[in-house]
């Protein structure tokens, strides 16, 4: 049993966090390319946001622009980048408080220079282009060349800082040396007409990761904006198959409480109709099976498929709003009510539990970070 007796529980490991980012923010600088550090994953949670400052990103970046405005009021260092493409309603705390924002949109862009003009500030934006994925950008790199000139030939306040792309979070496109290198040479092409380097050339996420560790990613590229790496670092490793003794995929555990141990059929039994979810999920009868539910459910982690079961035997059927479902009949731990089960896990669970105000969290410290800058 363990000795913190309030679950559901997040244990989250600073150390191994540290340890992720060292590694990447150290091999990133070998080939020239900073990192963001990407914060929202984790609900911009403090003494995590400390570990990414403290282990040399460069930037703290987020969706949610609260999160970076919290940032600033207690006075970090780094620069603060708005991923999300700002809302209007967003325009005037974005020049107040944020040093960077990413945009796509030239009505965007004037509202900015229009603000930032009543506060006499000056704000920095990244264009971005749409390389396929089909998420934010412009498709149209003739379009992304005429507004980067427009801002630095028209706007006085507004600052053309860099392009940038996005690859993997809608449309799942790659990233390749191909894709990343158009960037590039649409950044090249910018920069020949205005005269200077643009100081951000921006290569996408965890996903362009790959392309660093094989040495293929374009020299130009000089940016990567790193969430999942950094903060789970399971993606390089289960999903691109990286062997990669330095990186830690268990920086974050969940451990919940057994509350029913029953031998139940595996098949629902009645008419089949829809779940609370409104999906109708698809069942195999294996016969009478030993299984528990855990007190934690969907409303935490959202979806079940992504957490991995840390004891051996032990299989996730399923879940609801509250409950997590999973087989033990194959386990050789005799599992009774009260006792606690650890489940490692992918970003998407990192990203909810995190946000749960029912999930209670817990810090292995990291001992040498004696000076907190939040």
């Amino acid at each position: 049993m363990d000795a913190i007796t309030s679950y559901p529980l997040l244990e989250i490991n600073l150390n191994k966090i540290s340890d992720n980012t060292n590694f990447l923010v150290n091999i990133c600088e070998e080939k020239g390319i900073n990192i963001a550090g990407v914060i929202k994953g984790v609900n911009a949670e403090p003494q995590i946001v400390n570990v990414l400052a403290q282990g040399g990103c460069k930037y703290l970046a987020s969706s949610r622009i609260e999160q970076l405005i919290n940032l600033k009021e207690k006075n970090i260092e780094q620069e603060t980048m708005l991923i999300r493409m700002p809302m209007k309603h967003e325009i005037k705390d974005v020049v107040k408080k944020i040093d960077i924002s990413l945009n796509s949109e030239i009505k965007t862009i004037n509202l900015l220079e229009k603000e930032c003009k009543k506060q006499n500030k000056s704000h920095k934006v990244v264009l971005m282009m749409d390389l396929g994925d089909l998420r934010e950008g412009f498709f149209d790199k003739e379009e992304l060349i005429d507004i980067a000139l427009y801002i630095e030939n028209n706007l006085k306040y507004v600052k053309l800082y860099g392009v940038g792309t996005n690859l993997s979070c809608y449309g799942s496109i790659k990233p390749s040396y191909e894709n990343l290198n158009y960037l590039c040479e649409v950044a090249q092409e910018i920069e020949n007409k205005i005269g200077r380097e643009l100081d951000m050339i921006s290569g996408g996420s965890t996903t362009s990761l790959p392309l660093v560790l094989d040495d293929n990613i374009p020299e130009k590229i000089n940016n990567l904006r790193i969430g999942e790496a950094l903060l789970v670092g399971r993606d390089l490793i289960d999903y691109w198959g990286y062997d990669l003794d330095r990186m830690h995929k268990d920086t974050m555990i969940l451990k919940a409480e057994i509350i029913e141990i029953k031998e139940k059929p595996s098949y629902p039994i009645g008419e089949m109709f829809l779940d609370a979810f409104g999906n109708k999920p698809t069942y195999q009868d294996r016969g009478i099976r030993k299984r528990a539910i855990l007190a934690v459910g969907r409303q935490d982690f959202v979806n079940d498929r992504d957490l991995v079961p840390l004891e051996k035997g032990v299989e996730i059927i399923g879940s609801s709003s509250d409950h997590l479902i999973v087989d033990i009949q194959n386990s050789e731990e005799n599992f009774q009510i009260g006792d606690i089960m650890s489940f490692g896990m992918f970003y998407s669970n990192a990203l909810y539990l995190t946000s749960s105000k029912y999930v209670n969290k817990h810090y292995i410290q990291l001992e040498e970070l004696e000076t907190k800058i939040i």
